[in-house]
This record gives C-alpha cells, sequence and structure tokens, in this order.
C-alpha cells in the first residue's frame, strides 16, 4: 500500500468507497486521500478545471473569498506585503482582492500561471483557496510553502473539511473528480505540532497557520 500523499506514514485504511473511487485514510494524520492508480490524468485534470466559470466580476464569487480574504488581512501586520496565490486557477480573484488591500501579489498554478520565478522569493503570505484538496504530492507543496514563508508568515488555506466517515460518505465534495485529498481539521493540527506553525480556524474551512519569528 502507498504512503500518505501528505505525511508519508505507512499505515492507513479503508475509509469510504462508491462507484467511482476508493478514499483511504491515514492513520497518522488523518488525511483522506484517493490512491494514485484512481486519479486522472494531468490532461483530464485540466480539461475539467476550463469548466469552471471563475467570474472576476462575479459578486458571489467575491463573497465566497472573502471567507478567506477577511482572516488573512485582519491577521497581517499593516504595511504593503508580499503575498503568493499559490493554485490561483483561471480567475485570481483572490489575488484581486488582496492586491486591492494594498499588497503586492504573485501568482502560481501549474496550469493557468506557471510561473517559475514566483516560487524563488520569499513571502509574508501564501493564500491558497480551493485548490489543496487537488494536490497529488500535497507534501511536496506543504514543503515549499514552508520554505517560502518568511519568519512570522502566514499561510491561508481554504478547503472543505470533512467530519467523520457518515458525513463523507453522502459529501457532495468527494464527487467532483479532480478532489483527490480530503482534510480534517485534526490533518491541519497534526501538521501544525510537527511544523511548529501556531494554528487558527477563523471561519468554516479556512485555516490560517503562522510560522514562528
Amino acid at each position: 500500500m502507498e504512503p500518505c500523499p501528505l505525511c508519508q506514514h505507512a499505515d492507513s485504511i479503508l475509509f469510504s468507497s462508491d462507484s467511482q473511487r476508493e478514499y483511504r485514510q491515514c492513520l497518522q494524520c488523518q488525511l483522506v486521500y484517493v490512491p494514485s492508480a484512481q486519479l486522472l490524468s494531468p490532461a483530464q485534470e485540466q480539461q475539467h478545471y476550463q469548466l469552471h466559470n471563475n467570474d472576476l466580476d462575479d459578486p458571489g464569487y467575491r463573497q465566497f473569498l472573502q471567507r478567506l480574504a477577511s482572516p488573512l488581512l485582519a491577521a497581517l501586520p499593516p504595511g504593503q506585503l508580499q503575498g503568493l496565490d499559490f493554485g490561483c486557477g483561471p480567475g485570481p480573484l483572490l489575488a484581486k482582492m488582496l492586491a486591492e488591500a494594498g499588497h503586492q501579489m504573485q501568482l502560481w498554478d501549474p496550469f493557468f500561471a506557471n510561473n517559475p520565478a514566483a516560487l524563488a522569493q520569499s513571502y509574508d503570505f501564501i493564500s491558497c483557496s480551493e485548490a489543496i484538496e487537488h494536490f497529488v504530492h500535497p507534501a511536496q507543496e506543504w514543503q515549499c510553502w514552508l520554505g517560502l514563508l518568511k519568519p512570522g508568515g502566514v499561510l491561508a488555506i481554504m478547503t472543505s473539511h470533512y467530519l467523520d466517515a457518515a458525513h463523507f460518505a453522502n459529501w457532495h465534495y468527494k464527487r467532483d473528480p479532480t478532489h483527490i485529498r480530503f482534510f480534517h481539521q485534526r490533518t491541519f493540527a497534526f501538521l501544525a505540532q510537527r511544523d511548529q506553525l501556531s494554528l487558527s480556524f477563523p471561519a468554516k474551512d479556512v485555516v490560517l497557520l503562522r510560522k514562528a519569528g
């Protein structure tokens, strides 16, 4: 059995299954994940993303992203800061909102903003909205983030959290074929303790982690 794609722990259990896929749960970090043999190809994945309608002028989309933007901005010190919107997708509205608040933003996305120079800088904060659930190798992205964040920097993540097996079995979030990694609050608590990050959950499905100063 393949190790957990997030914490590399060897032990997992079959947590759930449906007509499309299996879902295994890591016994260390509680991540629920789709086995690699059942993932879409990169081409299939990109094709699915192009069906998304992330309109920069959509007030409903802006309101949705405000759930992440507001607590992130409240957690930042005053002044113009350097930020990275990681996994920005085809419509980087969150980065636009953070830039409107006075910060200098860089974009990175493997399909829509594949800009290696953005990963060669350091940042006061990193935002990741509705993207971490797509990561094939989340351990790599996580270590990348830790390396990019300045001391005292803030990592802000929005992704829907599963509650338990009964909730997961009928959860709409797992029906998206590009959603392959599913997080519990205990998953982020494990990562925060392991990597000495402060942790808070300021809004539903929103996580703020701060690197030690």
